[in-house]
């Protein structure tokens, strides 16, 4: 990825005792018709968002954790013995690359329980309805960002004009409620400020070393084009800083991004190929993507209420 396609990435983007159970709805049919999805898997993808989605091989990232997304665009594959997990669905014309990565690793989408979404961006959503017809499975989703998800289409900020497939959303889950199959726990942490509904998420992972490793797949803390000042939804600003200090206090040594540049996927992999199986074990990544994306926050927020006077 070029480092003006890394650039566009950060303008755009961006144990306990036992839990109450995650709320359900009750399970209807998919929102989104066969048609409907086909239709925008054939549009075209502007310039940037094209080179997001050039394809690029699948591969196991830690333990059980794989990479199956595009360039610059990312989607995760969570295996387990009782089925899989698979996080994202990047551009309605990345699902198919998803599901060929998939199968090229030697699984299968009908095996996939459980889709899960960072974020209701275009860019992270719009996948997930040929995900959810190819699979059967169930759409998890935090509350806030549910209603997006299910009209098709993010309200505000500069994809507000940018229809997807509509999602049905199964289940609904809050902050700090898990996720668990085949032994793997998830844990949703809710993250606003990109979205209200930004969902992060953790999950402890076996590395190459024998050791435990806790992987942080994170929603994303950038402005992303939206208005801070004035608002773009109520408590933006407040939202974004309880996130910035709830990920200070969040200890973990694998951080896995939605857009490969924001962890240096390239040149982790480059890395690993050349033998470091624990390429993507860095316990300083977490903190300083953190308090760079809070300094550019801040920037941003200046600028604007700067605007405004």
């Amino acid at each position: 990825m070029t480092i003006r396609n890394a650039a566009f990435a950060l303008v755009l983007l961006g144990a306990c005792a036992a839990p109450a159970p995650v709320a359900e709805t009750p399970r209807a049919a998919p929102l989104a018709s066969e048609a409907q999805v086909a239709a925008a898997e054939g549009e075209a993808l502007s310039d940037d968002w094209g080179a997001w989605n050039n394809p690029i091989e699948p591969f196991n990232v830690i333990g059980n954790i794989y990479y199956v997304g595009a360039e610059g665009i990312s989607a995760y594959l969570i295996t387990t013995p009782d089925g899989h997990i698979l996080l994202d669905g990047a551009f309605a014309q990345t699902a198919p690359q998803i599901i060929a990565n998939v199968e090229r690793l030697g699984f299968h989408m009908r095996d996939v329980r459980y889709l899960l979404n960072s974020h209701a961006h275009v860019d992270h959503a719009a996948g997930l309805a040929r995900l959810q017809l190819a699979s059967g499975a169930q759409m998890v989703a935090s509350e806030a960002d549910r209603g997006a998800l299910e009209a098709g289409r993010f309200p505000y900020g500069p994809s507000e004009d940018l229809a997807f497939p509509p999602i049905r959303v199964d289940r609904v889950i809050a902050d700090n409620e898990t996720l668990r199959l085949g032994g793997v726990t998830l844990t949703a942490l809710i993250t606003p400020g990109h979205t209200p509904g930004c969902t992060s998420w953790l999950m402890d992972v076996a590395g190459a070393d024998g050791a435990t490793h806790r992987a942080l797949f994170h929603c994303s803390a950038t402005v992303a084009g939206q208005s801070l000042a004035p608002p773009a939804y109520p408590n933006i600003v407040a939202d974004f800083e309880s996130t910035f200090a709830r990920f200070r206090t969040i200890e973990a040594d694998v951080l896995l991004t939605n857009h490969p540049s924001m962890m240096d996927l390239e040149e982790r992999r480059a890395r690993q190929i050349a033998g470091d199986a624990n390429a993507f074990v860095d316990a300083n990544a977490l903190p300083a993507f953190n308090a760079a994306l809070e300094q550019a926050f801040r920037a941003e927020l200046a600028r604007q209420r700067a605007a405004q006077n």
